[in-house]
């Protein structure tokens, strides 16, 4: 297992909407570091590896960071939806998720760093994750062209 540190000034300088140390203080970040593991674990194995599996982390930190800030008008938690409808007179306001294949994918793309996420996450599962097996499992085809 590598051992992920996290290394806070440089998460502020990759994410600079955090960046304020009264907003987001050090305790603040580590505990939302602690919290993306649950997401993403920080054992290295499989392709998401080495640098790529703690962007992946820091990523998914940003991401729920982003999703806890508070709206100061309602007092709720910001969460974005596409508005598909919109009425002046008695207020109505009709919202949708994205259209997209499951509720993972459309919780990743409510926040910026959740869609590079997702983006990392896909393009380091071409050809899908496999669990157990032989590690030819990754692939397509087995070695030699087999199935």
């Amino acid at each position: 297992m590598v051992d992920y540190v996290f290394d806070i000034p440089q998460f502020r300088r990759w994410y600079e909407a955090f960046a304020d140390e009264t907003a987001y203080p050090d305790d603040v970040l580590e505990a939302y570091y602690d919290f993306a593991t649950c997401y993403i674990s920080d054992e290295d194995y499989g392709l998401l590896n080495g640098k790529c599996r703690y962007r992946a982390i820091t990523l998914m930190t940003a991401h729920l960071l982003m999703l806890s800030k508070i709206n100061p008008g309602t007092g709720q938690p910001v969460q974005p939806q596409l508005k598909t409808g919109a009425t002046v007179d008695k207020v109505t306001v009709t919202l949708t998720p994205p259209p997209l294949k499951n509720e993972w994918q459309w919780w990743l793309t409510t926040t910026p760093y959740g869609a590079e996420l997702l983006a990392l996450l896909q393009s380091a599962s071409s050809g899908g994750f496999v669990y157990g097996g032989l590690p030819e499992g990754t692939a397509i085809r087995k070695w030699g062209g087999l199935f």
